[in-house]
């Protein structure tokens, strides 16, 4: 039997059933990915296995320094052949990583690869193999998206992006996909730096066609792209936070704290935190007005390594997990947006899995009744994108959520093979409960758990999100 067969991970027969006959076939709404608009509004051939896989993967990179491979294998001057092989040379010691079954499952789906483990041995072979599909129509960028059944991405864009991509993807009738937009707007309340702050109030600025001096026209020019983020398709917004900032001040301070910034000088650490504070508000009040969805991922810290971010920049994997305590200015914020009627859906996503059930908790104070799940605990994320950090995820939401009513797993990848992310976050869930039944802990009724799969991998996102996902 090969390694990923089947019934990989589905350890009892409940758990197969529900995979086959309720989760295996549905389509993927990935609400939450990094993906390269241009990329499918070109529809990219990509050239080699290396192009499509490694290329910008900082996880794999992380696991070859790791293993003692030279930077140049990496992100260097070395050929696309060359980082394959070393990557091959590498997978056999990721053994227990999660890029071990990533890794096997994106081989079986969409190459059909199950008959070799990967490694030095199997490298040339896989890499013609492969080479040889991806110089296919079904394997472009669209072709790949088609394979996995994707209906509907939506990409992560600043407020300065123009969405042209977006636009002719969506005037391609042919394409069964949609690519909506999300709304990422961290650079305009990124105020460490007064020259990299004005810097992009400049450009933002620009594409508005607005003058911005003070912080009124900042809001101008935001509520602009705002509106023109909606007008094509977007309804998500999604924010990147280190921490949850929630302190209190005046509208008085924060124009005087954009006007001191604005004139070049830069803010103190009560300030920023002031104004970040405030710019958090202004943008979920942004969101409710439209009828968007937030999201924030919290709890990541970036670029550690100064030496390698001078020389590789950013998202090149010298990041890592955050330890704040942001329970209480979780709950400020959340309350202040509720207290006025004016709190969006919101997924909250924790970088630490020691805040699971803290979020798991938090969650439930701002139902409200107004929709199924207003406020969900989102799927284990970057580092917890694991069988361990999903099973607990979804541990810590069953106990004290309503899992039922989760909306489930995206991909949040840069790579067009990464759906199968999904696959395996259906796997571990059909076997969770598949357990489950098996043990009598919940009844062995495969029709009842059987509608629970389906809705927590497609149904639940489908009537969360307010967009229209393709038939």
């Amino acid at each position: 039997m090969s390694f990923i067969h089947d019934d990989f991970l589905l350890d009892t027969e409940q758990a197969r059933v529900l995979y086959h006959d309720y989760a295996k076939d549905l389509p993927i709404i990935d609400y939450h990915c990094h993906l390269h608009p241009e990329q499918v509004g070109n529809n990219k051939q990509f050239k080699n296995l290396y192009e499509v896989w490694l290329a910008g993967d900082h996880y794999k990179w992380r696991a070859m320094r790791s293993n003692g491979v030279d930077e140049r294998y990496c992100t260097g001057d070395a050929s696309d052949w060359e980082k394959f092989e070393k990557w091959c040379e590498t997978v056999p010691y990721t053994l227990r990583n999660p890029l071990y079954h990533w890794t096997h499952l994106e081989l079986r789906k969409p190459f059909g690869i199950t008959d070799r483990l990967l490694d030095k041995s199997t490298a040339k072979r896989t890499w013609d193999e492969c080479n040889e599909m991806l110089a296919t129509p079904e394997f472009s960028a669209r072709g790949l998206m088609t394979q996995a059944k994707v209906k509907l991405v939506c990409t992560t864009d600043d407020p300065i992006h123009d969405l042209a991509h977006h636009k002719t993807v969506a005037a391609d009738k042919s394409f069964g996909c949609a690519m909506l937009p999300t709304w990422r707007p961290d650079r305009a309340m990124a105020v460490e730096s007064a020259q990299d702050y004005n810097a992009y109030l400049d450009r933002l600025a620009s594409v508005s066609d607005t003058q911005i001096s003070t912080f009124d026209d900042l809001m101008t020019a935001l509520n602009k792209r705002h509106d023109y983020f909606h007008e094509n398709g977007c309804r998500l917004s999604d924010h990147g936070l280190e921490t949850v900032y929630a302190a209190d001040y005046t509208e008085a301070e924060i124009k005087s704290i954009f006007a001191k910034i604005r004139g070049g000088n830069e803010l103190n650490a009560e300030e920023i935190e002031k104004f970040q504070s405030a710019m958090m508000v202004e943008f979920a009040l942004q969101d409710h007005a439209k009828g968007w969805v937030q999201q924030f991922h919290i709890g990541a810290i970036r670029n550690n390594n100064p030496r390698l971010f001078r020389t590789l920049g950013p998202d090149t994997g010298f990041d890592s997990i955050g330890d704040h305590n942001y329970a209480k200015p979780l709950a400020k914020f959340l309350g202040r947006l509720d207290n006025e009627n004016r709190l969006a859906k919101t997924i909250l996503y924790n970088l630490n899995p020691r805040d699971n059930e803290m979020i798991g908790t938090m969650i439930g104070n701002f139902q409200d009744g107004s929709a199924a799940g207003k406020i969900q605990f989102g799927s284990g994320w970057w580092f917890l994108d694991q069988m361990d950090g999903m099973t607990r995820q979804i541990e810590a939401l069953s106990q004290l959520g309503l899992l039922s009513r989760f909306v489930g797993m995206l991909t949040d990848s840069r790579s067009f093979l990464s759906y199968s992310r999904h696959e395996y976050f259906r796997r571990i869930l059909c076997g969770i409960l598949g357990r489950d039944m098996a043990k009598g802990l919940v009844p062995n009724d495969t029709k009842m758990v059987g509608k629970m799969i389906s809705d927590i991998s497609f149904n639940n996102a489908k009537e969360y999100f307010p967009f229209v996902v393709p038939e």
